[in-house]
């Protein structure tokens, strides 16, 4: 037997590639006889005895054979092409691949085509002499179906998984780690967990994910995958060029990863099958969420407030300056935003709001101007004036939002709820209407225009159904949310107390709207009337000291007041 690069003959350029891989859906009892070390040394063993030189190993460990997008698999296809491959030797066509038609291309056309031997040692496979190949689309087959089998088995754990309330993904979010032994519980990972908060602090003191990423460079911050690989810690992805290169996308995803509340979130994403690796991202309304599954790096509150300030993005100046309360402030009549303007000089007086739509005159609204130094000086009073009643009276204030809308929100959260239960029942009965009329329009009960005529009507209905209840989802999200809010709301006021000062993360803690009526000629003077809303609270009316004692009778009529107040 000859080959292009055995001893006799050899064209010493040529090298022996040995290939290896191993995936983690491997099944357990075979992981010994497959592992990374032994395929190598069974390689290596064979290359020595028939007289293979110039070996050279290309490894793949933890990667689907299903797929042929393998970083040391293309490494070695780039040489192949390059004419600098002689042969090539697996251990089992498996650890080749499990995807029988770019599995028969490869072996059969572009191989030979090059030149190239393929050797597979335990079914005997050699391309240039012949052996076992009119049997090697037989194992390719078998292969690929052992790779259906194991993805349905997955597939199937992962279900049981989910429906026990358990963890589905294998993944460990940055600022977690498992424990030895303990493959399921994440435990939080100290140094990874302090950028996280950083992270999260920064965006409430008013930053973009871009400037994060930008500030956490210049502290010399590792990436994720740096630290992930100063540790020791396996991942996929290669040590970075940059080690402090962090991306604007990986900060996102630290600021969307609900996860870090101390739940898990299941079903995030799916592939389209497993040949098919392209991951599909599932509707949020599709996740599983598990409370209480780990210690919680950042608090539900501030992660929340976090989501709702992210769907308000904040454009730079051109002067890189911005406002305590850029994104926050709108037109009160046509209720756009108002864009913070910023002056060339460093005099803050100058710098004002104006509404998008003025437009200098042009537009379809009216200047609704006020300068940036006013809007303070008006915010901070009104924050003030509820920081100092919520600290006098803050079972009052809690006494009189439930007044406010308690009972109805009790009430209208029970609605919504009923109402969607309904129209979930509605939508599940139309779809079986739908089977029973086109099971009559085929066996000839309903007429071809009945049929089309009541489809129609069935599919409008749906189709509003659906959209109703998409709207009571998103009220009901809304009123749940109102209550998480009032604590981030009430921890807000506490620390402007303290500090007496706004901040951007009280700012964005304590406010979450802020509107400029037109200014208003009064006594040869202008003013302008400014709506402040209040994070869970909206506007915000003080009661005067009758209007308290009032509320304090009728707290200790229903035993609601504390007793140092009853006193």
């Amino acid at each position: 037997m000859t080959t292009q690069n055995k001893s006799n003959g050899q064209e010493k350029e040529k090298i022996t590639a040995l290939y290896c891989r191993l995936s983690v859906d491997d099944d357990k009892k075979d992981m010994e006889s497959n592992s990374i070390t032994n395929q190598k040394q069974i390689l290596l063993d064979y290359a020595k005895k028939h007289g293979y030189l110039h070996p050279v190993f290309f490894v793949d460990d933890g990667i689907s054979g299903t797929t042929f997008q393998r970083p040391d698999f293309q490494r070695m296809q780039r040489m192949a092409e390059n004419g600098e491959v002689g042969t090539i030797i697996v251990k089992d066509v498996s650890r080749f691949g499990r995807e029988q038609v770019e599995m028969g291309r490869l072996t059969q056309v572009v191989y030979p085509s090059l030149g190239i031997t393929f050797i597979a040692i335990q079914e005997n496979i050699n391309s240039t002499t012949g052996e076992g190949m009119e049997m090697l689309p037989f194992y390719s087959i078998f292969n690929e179906w052992y790779a259906a089998q194991t993805s349905k088995k997955i597939r199937a754990v992962n279900e049981l998984k989910a429906s026990q309330g358990r963890r589905v993904a294998s993944t460990v979010a940055y600022g977690y780690k498992k424990l030895e032994g303990d493959k399921e519980q994440w435990y939080i990972d100290e140094p990874a967990a302090q950028i996280v908060r950083k992270i999260f602090s920064l965006c409430l003191a008013g930053k973009g994910p871009t400037q994060i990423a930008r500030q956490l460079e210049k502290e010399k911050v590792l990436t994720p995958t740096a630290y992930f690989h100063s540790i020791g810690r396996k991942t996929s992805n290669p040590m970075p060029v940059n080690v402090y290169g962090w991306c604007e996308s990986t900060v996102e995803r630290i600021l969307e990863n609900q996860q870090y509340t101390g739940c898990t979130v299941n079903g995030k994403s799916t592939t389209v099958s497993y040949k098919v690796h392209k991951v599909i991202e599932n509707p949020k309304e599709e996740y599983q969420i598990i409370p209480n599954t780990q210690e919680a790096i950042i608090d539900e509150n501030v992660w929340l407030r976090v989501q709702e300030l992210r769907k308000n993005k904040r454009r730079p100046t051109k002067t890189n300056r911005k406002s305590l309360f850029s994104g926050l402030v709108f037109c009160a009549d046509c209720k756009s935003k108002l864009h913070f303007c910023a002056a060339k000089s460093l005099k803050r007086n100058q710098e004002f709001f104006r509404c998008a739509n003025y437009k200098d005159g042009r537009g379809s609204c009216t200047i609704h101007f006020i300068r940036d130094v006013v809007l303070e000086m008006i915010v901070k009073e009104a924050v003030a004036g509820l920081a100092d009643f919520v600290r006098c009276y803050e079972s009052v204030f809690l006494y009189m939002q439930k007044q406010k809308c308690g009972e109805f929100q009790k009430k209208r959260q029970q609605e919504l709820k009923l109402s969607i239960e309904n129209s979930g029942k509605r939508i599940a009965d139309l779809d079986k209407l739908f089977n029973r009329i086109y099971e009559d329009n085929v066996i000839g009960k309903l007429s071809d225009e009945r049929y089309a005529r009541m489809a129609a009507e069935y599919e409008s209905e749906q189709k509003e159904l659906l959209e109703k209840v998409k709207e009571e989802e998103q009220l009901l999200s809304e009123m749940k949310q109102k209550s998480v809010d009032m604590r981030l709301l009430l921890q807000g006021l506490r620390e402007f107390t303290d500090m007496k000062e706004l901040t951007p993360t009280i700012v964005n803690k304590l406010i979450r709207r802020i509107e400029v009526h037109n200014p208003e000629k009064k006594h040869a003077h202008k003013s302008v009337k400014v709506d402040i809303y209040f994070t869970a609270v909206g506007l915000v009316s003080l009661p005067d000291e009758q209007e308290i004692r009032k509320m304090m009778e009728q707290m200790r009529n229903a035993s609601l007041l504390p007793k140092q107040l009853t006193a």
